[in-house]
């Protein structure tokens, strides 16, 4: 009988350590360099929320220049973040995505003009990034009639604050914070945030093209639930999620600082929030899928109508 136990224990701690080495590969690319952006994958990955799920993730920031959509397709990865509206551009093309996490459940984009409402600079010379990014401030200017001069820059701030340039758009989270702490003069009046004047698009999800996922169904949905505790242990843990991406912006080589960093992760967090509920939801919402669709039909972004059933995992 002693014997016995001794072998169910041996074979029970053996089992355990295949469990533990059996971890399946899954490799995950963000949209940008490293930032607080991406915290939740971030705490994630170091909190052991992937281990737990029997899965080795591994984060690959890309290039500048380099789309996520290019290491989606190209398979160079699993899953990346994609922004909704070039998601659905993607699906138009002949590219079937499905959404398995969505992170952002408001618009982040903003115009910031020299001086004035940057609706009221018709032909305005306007940054944008070379990167993409950009349908929803398309979506206006076709809209609107601004008819905008677009200048396509790596780094638009730069040219804002030298005055190259009449306006730029930035990332409420990002470029913006980066203006103010370059002291470039910001009012309310010269600053249009589409969140605000119904153009209220839900931002940053995690995608995977609908062949990788029919593929790595369950994979799939280990990540997603994995991620989602990241942001969840993000949220309830800000300052320990901010030392997290400090560490992740120093072995990266990213010229950043802390205080931009706790402003970014401050933004985050409150655009992760739903504007009707007021919770973190981590879903896709058939509303603003169809607005839109409505929006880039309209400016030519899209030839036919994207659904909502079209992203969703099947």
């Amino acid at each position: 009988m002693r014997f016995a136990r001794i072998l169910t224990v041996l074979f029970a701690s053996l089992a355990a350590a295949a469990a533990v080495t059996a971890q399946e590969p899954f490799v995950f690319s963000p949209q940008w360099t490293a930032q607080a952006q991406f915290a939740g994958y971030y705490a994630a990955l170091e909190m052991g929320f992937y281990h737990e799920e029997g899965l080795d993730v591994r984060i690959v920031h890309p290039f500048h220049f380099q789309t996520p959509e290019q290491t989606l397709i190209s398979g160079e990865c699993d899953a990346a973040t994609i922004q909704l509206m070039q998601a659905m551009e993607l699906v138009d093309s002949g590219t079937p995505l499905v959404n398995i996490l969505q992170t952002s459940m408001n618009n982040a984009t903003v115009i910031v003009s020299r001086r004035g409402n940057p609706l009221e600079r018709r032909g305005a010379r306007v940054g944008t990034w070379k990167a993409g990014f950009n349908q929803i401030a398309f979506c206006l200017d076709k809209a609107e009639r601004l008819n905008y001069n677009w200048v396509r820059v790596a780094a638009n701030v730069n040219l804002f604050v030298q005055g190259a340039i009449d306006a730029t758009l930035a990332m409420s989270y990002n470029e913006y914070n980066l203006l103010l702490q370059a002291g470039a003069e910001i009012t309310e009046e010269n600053v249009y945030r589409f969140r605000d004047h119904g153009y209220n698009i839900q931002d940053d999800g995690v995608y995977m093209t609908l062949a990788a996922y029919r593929r790595h169904k369950d994979r799939a949905e280990r990540f997603a639930r994995a991620s989602r505790r990241g942001w969840e242990w993000v949220a309830d843990h800000p300052r320990e999620a901010l030392a997290l991406v400090m560490e992740y912006v120093s072995k990266n080589l990213v010229a950043t600082n802390e205080v931009l960093q706790k402003l970014m992760l401050d933004e985050i967090l409150d655009l992760q929030l739903d504007p009707d509920s007021g919770q973190r939801s981590f879903t896709l919402r058939p509303d603003m899928v169809r607005q839109a669709s409505g929006m880039m039909l309209e400016a030519g972004l899209i030839s036919r109508p994207v659904e909502y059933e079209e992203l969703i995992p099947r």
